[in-house]
């Protein structure tokens, strides 16, 4: 009896212990917020299905497409930064999902020729490797494009943006091997291609100074670009 009231003794104490810690922990990640690109779509039946693909350069230009399609299509994205290919590889038939697609516009690249460390984190050039190699890449990509192929959407492909001068872990001109490699895998599908870094070249104050991301009018440019590469594409399903 005595055994058992002293681990009922000591059952109130680590309860008493740890319920504030989780309770913060709760707290905290109730109070994060959730990016509204991430936002669950209610498709309307009567206009097409498009799936965004991309790192965080999509996601900042996911709500300003939403906005120039609304009525036209239901524009739907992964409620997550889609990474590098070999995280694509991974997650694409949880982001493909069972419902049909029309169109799929789709990008990876950053992450791909960033610097990492051992542990996979982003670090400044000379403490790193490169992520993926660039044949890494296009062998990646070539998986990834057969899956979306298979759900008979029209694909659309989008060049991965500049990489600024000065910009930490990833180095200036690097992107345009890596578009090199996927242009190359996309002429070998028939994948039309939404050049966006030729877009960011004639715009290049739209891009942040050593930085890949844009300012808001920025992804304003962006968007109006993947738009119409969208809408063309429809024309096409």
């Amino acid at each position: 009896m005595k055994r058992c009231f002293g681990w009922v003794v000591m059952a109130g104490i680590l309860l008493a212990t740890f319920t504030p810690v989780l309770a913060a922990d709760k707290k905290t990640s109730a109070s994060k917020p959730v990016d509204p690109a991430y936002a669950e779509i209610r498709d309307d039946p009567a206009l097409p299905r498009v799936l965004l693909i991309g790192d965080s350069i999509s996601i900042g230009y996911t709500l300003p497409v939403r906005h120039l399609l609304k009525g036209k299509a239901n524009i739907h994205r992964p409620p997550t930064n889609c990474g590098d290919t070999a995280r694509g590889l991974k997650s694409m038939a949880t982001w493909l999902g069972d419902k049909k697609w029309d169109v799929i516009h789709f990008n990876w690249g950053l992450h791909d020729l960033k610097y990492v460390d051992e542990r996979g984190t982003m670090v400044a050039i000379d403490k790193g490797k490169q992520n993926l190699s660039p044949e890494q890449y296009a062998q990646n990509l070539r998986k990834l494009v057969e899956e979306m192929k298979k759900t008979g959407a029209k694909l659309v492909w989008a060049t991965t943006t500049p990489v600024p001068d000065g910009t930490s872990g990833r180095r200036k001109g690097d992107e345009i091997k890596y578009n090199k490699m996927a242009e190359k895998v996309m002429s070998e599908n028939g994948i039309a291609v939404d050049d966006l870094n030729a877009l960011v070249e004639k715009n290049p104050r739209s891009q942040l100074p050593k930085n890949v991301h844009f300012s808001e009018e920025g992804y304003k440019i962006l968007a109006e670009s993947v738009t119409r590469s969208i809408e063309h594409a429809m024309k096409k399903q």
